[in-house]
């Protein structure tokens, strides 16, 4: 049996480093080529060009990106780079290697008006540039060949991600603020990563929208985190997204509540629930002190 070659750019991420930890740990057999910024910089077409021609593997999974939703309202150009312009380039060298791609969107393709969580097939209406330039980035998958996974709320007992800005303020007991009237699916790294594997293994195509079970909002998520760390969920205080506007001012959709649906069409397993999830995520931090 040959080995399935995988490329993995942004391998330094929360979610880059799961899938290739994941990729590493697997029964079959398996070639990891994982590069991180330093290494690939995938705004670069003719470095793109130059590293999957030299590597031809089956898949290249896409786990850079930028990420910076406020920052991107002043910074379209580095947005739909990063999003959009680097995802044309690995489809482009895909293209001529063989090699398929494996890329990531979001919850914030949608405007969060429709009510009821979206499914992979409802219409995108982004609010701001963050969200238009994933979009932007779906639009360059090739149609029965690529896969994209959506998903929201992105967490990990990794430093750096919102998880950790709670459990660390949580620990030190310290008052925060979130809002209580923007809604979404809470999403494990891990988890992600994990369902990512299975896809690819599965060698599917298309548009999956990859969440922990559940929905919540960011008031919720926090004092749950606060209390899985040991801490006064009380610590976590309310607040209206109109107060935050001058910290937080990219618009945000306040219902973006993400349905598996290919997932459960396809016959694959649900994610557990979020707060399993985040309880899981809190407690490895907890064990390596990674929140301290």
């Amino acid at each position: 049996m040959s080995a399935l070659r995988v490329a993995v750019t942004g391998s330094g991420g929360q979610v880059g480093s799961r899938v290739v930890a994941l990729l590493r740990g697997l029964s079959v057999p398996v070639e990891i080529f994982a590069v991180g910024r330093a290494r690939l910089d995938v705004t670069a077409r003719d470095e793109v060009h130059e590293f999957v021609s030299a590597l031809r593997p089956d898949w290249i999974i896409n786990c850079a990106a930028y990420t910076a939703v406020d920052r991107a309202e002043t910074e379209p150009e580095r947005a739909y780079a990063a999003n959009a312009m680097a995802v044309r380039w690995l489809v482009e060298a895909a293209e001529r290697s063989g090699s398929r791609v494996c890329h990531f969107s979001t919850d914030y393709v949608f405007d969060g008006s429709l009510g009821r969580p979206y499914r992979e097939w409802d219409r995108t209406n982004p609010l701001g540039v963050y969200g238009a330039s994933k979009l932007a980035g779906e639009m360059e998958l090739r149609t029965g060949l690529d896969l994209c996974l959506r998903s929201a709320w992105v967490m990990s007992a990794s430093a750096g991600n919102i998880a950790a800005t709670v459990g660390r303020l949580a620990l030190s007991r310290t008052e925060m603020r979130f809002v209580d009237d923007q809604f979404g699916s809470p999403t494990s790294a891990d988890d992600l990563a994990a369902a990512t594997i299975r896809l690819i293994l599965s060698s599917c195509s298309g548009r999956f929208h990859v969440v922990n079970a559940g929905a919540a909002s960011w008031l919720e998520v926090a004092r749950h985190l606060a209390a899985c760390v040991g801490a006064d969920p009380d610590l976590v205080k309310p607040a209206a997204t109109a107060e935050m506007r001058e910290r937080f001012p990219a618009p945000r959709p306040v219902y973006s509540v993400l349905e598996p649906a290919a997932l459960a069409a396809g016959g694959f397993e649900p994610l557990r629930d979020w707060h399993e999830a985040l309880a899981e995520s809190a407690a490895q931090a907890l064990e390596a002190g990674a929140w301290s």
